[in-house]
Parts: structure tokens; C-alpha cells; sequence
């Protein structure tokens, strides 16, 4: 028996679903496809109520966790994702905090120890599609979460040889540029981030981009969802005509392809459908 067509897409954090991929586990569901997220931490380094920082006093981590993991099943239940998958290790926070050094920290999990646990995901749900981040956490953002990721995901796709198709996120270069433009044409607050040039995805690297533009709204509510890091999600600030530009499609560089899909394609399934 054929098996289902099915998505996998694997994150680090909660929220981490919505703004890449939020789309295509919308549009592949309502197609009929099997989609499953896998996220890899419990997101304990995310803020706490009244926006406390992590190591400020008042900060607790277990609440953190419990409360982004619910804000996550939320997130799941806008965007109509079939099945949710937590590894469960513990957010590393971002790079060069001293929660990097915490033994238990996903960052410093061996790598086998971690894609063991995902490669029994593959084995389970058998999918066709995976995605995940580059080597760089995603267009070069660089968290230690994101690049171990990155390196189970790889060594569990390679280890199972399941996936007829892989492909890594991307936010292509020229479309990083535009919505900064677009941002501050529209007066919106970048606290000072100013995106080098060599952020994002080298436009020549993208092979796929996928039209979500009806499920911009279930992106957004996903998004919100995530109330408790709304502060640090700044494209909840941007005018709705600049959200929909920039949530309607969604990029990804393709690193295996064993079906014979085109170079360059408007579908992950792309080859991998009946007729």
C-alpha cells in the first residue's frame, strides 16, 4: 500500500512554525496532506509574564515552558496541523548567553543522541517532505537552537534515507530587502536592526516558492497565538497590506530530490503526486 503523502517540517522553538513554514502546513492539510511539526525545545528561554527577560529576577523557566508549549498546541489547532511532536530538550537561548553552557541545553546534545529521537519520528510518520533550517539557523540568523536543528534533522533524514525531498527554509536576499523597505516606508521601529548584505538566502539558491497567500490570516492568528513573546515578534507591528506581501509566499531551498521534480517549482510535492 502507497503510503500517505506526508509533511514534515522540524523547529527549534515554539513560534518557530509560523512565520517559514505556517503556510504550507496550512495549505498541505487543507489538501489533504499529512502534516506533522516536530519542535525541538520547550522554548524556556522566551519571556516570561510582564515581559520579564530571561536571568532577570522573577524569571521562570518551567512557566516559560508550560506556557509557550500551550500557546504552541494553539498555534497548531489556526494552522490545522495533524499531528505535533515535542523532542523536549531545553532552549539553549540565543548565542552567547550563558544559558548556552547549560548541560541539558539542546545545543549541547550529541547529535546522534537527538536525531535517534527524530529518526524514530521518520520511521512512524514516513515522510515524503522534510523541511528544516540551512547550517547558518535559517538565512544566517545563527541561533545555537536553529544550527542543531539543522545537523539532527540532516543526520536523521540521512541515516533513515526516508524523504524523497528535503529542503531548508530560506528568506531570499532580495525579498529581506523589500520588506525592510516597505518597513520603513511605513514608519515601523527596527530598534536599530539593520540587515547586512549578506543576511538571508543568496536569491540564486532558491529552487522553491510556494503561493500561501490564502492562508495569510491563519498565519497571523498562529502567530498571535505566541502572546506571550509578542514583543519580540515585530512583524505583528507591520500594516496589513506589508503583512500580506510579505506572509503570501514562502521560500525554501531544495537539497534532495529523488522524484525528478523541476529545478525550480511552485509545489514541494512536485513529482511526488498521482498524474
Amino acid at each position: 500500500m502507497d503510503r500517505q503523502l506526508t509533511l514534515m517540517v522540524v523547529h527549534a522553538h515554539p513560534d518557530d512554525e509560523c512565520l517559514s513554514t505556517g503556510g504550507i502546513l496550512a495549505r498541505y492539510a487543507d489538501e489533504g496532506i499529512r502534516t506533522v511539526l516536530v519542535t525541538c525545545t520547550n522554548g524556556e528561554q522566551g519571556d516570561d509574564q510582564g515581559g520579564v527577560k530571561p536571568g532577570q529576577p522573577g524569571h521562570d523557566d518551567a512557566a516559560v515552558a508550560e506556557r509557550r508549549l500551550a500557546e504552541l498546541r494553539e498555534s497548531v489547532a489556526h494552522l490545522g496541523i495533524d499531528h505535533l511532536e515535542l523532542l523536549g530538550y531545553r532552549d539553549s537561548g540565543m548565542d552567547g548567553w550563558e544559558t548556552n553552557q547549560h548541560p541539558d541545553a539542546f545545543a549541547n546534545v550529541p547529535v546522534e543522541t537527538a536525531a535517534a529521537k527524530l529518526a524514530a519520528l521518520m520511521e512512524r510518520y514516513r515522510p515524503h517532505v522534510v523541511v528544516t533550517y540551512d547550517e547558518t539557523g535559517g538565512g544566517g540568523y545563527g541561533h545555537p537552537d536553529h544550527v542543531q536543528t539543522h545537523r539532527v534533522t540532516v543526520a536523521a533524514t540521512e541515516s533513515t534515507g526516508i524523504p524523497d525531498k528535503f529542503y531548508y527554509t530560506a528568506m531570499p536576499r532580495s525579498a529581506i530587502k523589500q520588506m525592510f523597505e516597505m518597513m520603513r516606508d511605513n514608519g515601523i521601529d527596527l530598534g536599530g536592526f539593520e540587515p547586512s548584505d549578506d543576511f538571508g538566502t543568496p536569491d540564486e539558491r532558491v529552487t522553491s516558492i510556494v503561493d500561501v497567500s490564502p492562508y495569510v490570516e491563519r498565519k497571523l492568528k498562529a502567530l498571535r497565538a505566541h502572546e506571550s513573546q509578542g514583543e519580540n515578534i515585530f512583524l505583528l507591528r507591520m500594516p496589513e497590506e506589508t503583512q500580506q506581501q510579505a506572509f503570501s509566499h514562502e521560500a525554501f531551498e531544495r537539497k534532495l530530490n529523488k522524484v525528478g521534480a523541476p529545478g525550480h517549482e511552485e509545489d514541494l510535492f512536485a513529482g511526488l503526486r498521482d498524474g
